[in-house]
């Protein structure tokens, strides 16, 4: 079987290499040296973070005054509303152009001319597709708007410019959370790129004991949940059962329920996982996806020959969906969000393009795009 979530761009090596990686303070050091380098910012500029969404708070704070109104991506989750939130500021959604699933020049002054006080901007890069920088960046001068760089899809891509995501804006942050292009399965880090900035203040506790041991160990119990897909127990099925007693127990978590928190850092085994994650990176797009007449058959039949593609980003503007009222989601304002929503379907780019090529043919006779595919890594 073929797994989009589940921790399944985990192999055997990758989850020994988790489950038992050490670290130290030197870890730390290393990694946030890396992210200064590449990130072009001196290293006091540098803060890592327990999760991604604390990094993204912590730019936030960093970059705007309270109050100030930040505009993102009406394609997005909870983690950043509830990032712009928590830095006492104003999400403003800007509806997505259809062949980048993230604003553009078109959709920013559209959302600019109703909010003209907005005073910062995120770039996601949905799925790992750049958004169109180079005009984003011409309106954001031009405006006096601050630039944050989200990296969670994106770590590694190219703009058209051929400038490197991550080394454009005032503020750039990575998650390196579950699925993400670093993936130690929690953790996060800021690098302020706006020499001007005062230094971020550097989160002096570890993570929680139960957030780490979740994270040390849900590789393997990924592992396990995807062996038990290939079995059913009458009418239920084991590895759906078993994922469900995992959340009941906590021993798992959903990535959207990880807790926001300025004060905690990674642990120092994670510090080590990501800089060698991040000394390896490609520029490959994290997801591909398609626009299909009917999600849930086309779900349902992928199911059927061994590919578990249930995770989709985003078959809701602000996802997860437990979580979408709590956005006060402006509908009439993001038809272009609502519509996709509807639609979109992700393949992983972890597998080899023969392994999903059943994937694709079952995707094909739904879809309504003939075969509008963006960001495939093997296109």
């Amino acid at each position: 079987m073929f797994f989009l979530g589940q921790a399944g761009n985990y192999r055997a090596k990758d989850i020994w290499r988790h489950t038992f990686a050490l670290g130290s303070s030197a870890s730390a050091r290393r990694l946030q040296k890396h992210l200064a380098e590449r990130y072009q910012a001196p290293i006091s500029q540098v803060a890592l973070y327990s999760t991604g969404r604390s990094a993204l708070a912590a730019a936030i704070k960093a970059t705007v005054p309270k109050n100030s109104q930040v505009i993102i991506t009406a394609l997005t989750c909870y983690a950043v509303v509830q990032a712009v939130k928590a830095a006492g500021c104003i999400p403003i959604f800007a509806d997505i152009d259809t062949k980048t699933l993230h604003y553009g020049a078109k959709q920013l002054q559209k959302t600019l001319k109703k909010y003209p006080k907005a005073k910062a901007l995120i770039v996601q890069n949905n799925l790992g597709i750049p958004a169109d920088m180079p005009a984003i960046r011409r309106i954001a001068k031009k405006q006096g708007l601050a630039i944050i760089e989200d990296l969670a899809h994106s770590a590694g891509i190219k703009y058209t410019d051929g400038s490197e995501a991550g080394t454009v804006g005032d503020a750039t942050i990575l998650s390196f959370g579950k699925g993400k292009k670093i993936d130690t399965i929690a953790g996060g880090a800021l690098i302020l790129r706006d020499s001007s900035l005062p230094p971020p203040k550097q989160p002096q506790l570890r993570s929680r004991l139960s957030d780490s041991l979740r994270a040390r160990f849900y590789p393997l119990f990924g592992a396990t949940i995807r062996g038990l897909y290939h079995f059913n127990l009458g009418s239920k099925n084991l590895g759906r059962a078993y994922t469900a007693f995992l959340l009941k127990l906590r021993f798992i978590e959903r990535s959207a329920d990880a807790p926001l928190d300025l004060t905690r850092r990674p642990t120092y085994w994670q510090c080590r996982l990501a800089l060698r994650q991040l000394k390896s990176l490609d520029s490959a797009p994290l997801r591909e996806y398609y626009l299909v007449d009917d999600r849930a058959a086309t779900l349902s039949e992928l199911a059927t020959a061994g590919y578990i593609m249930y995770d989709t980003w985003y078959d809701i503007p602000v996802a997860p969906e437990r979580y979408y009222k709590k956005a006060a989601f402006p509908e009439q304002d993001c038809p272009n969000a609502m519509n996709i929503t509807e639609q979109i379907i992700n393949l992983p780019t972890h597998y080899d393009r023969s392994a999903l090529k059943t994937a694709r043919q079952i995707i094909n006779r739904h879809d309504i795009s003939k075969k509008l595919a963006r960001g495939s890594r093997h296109a």
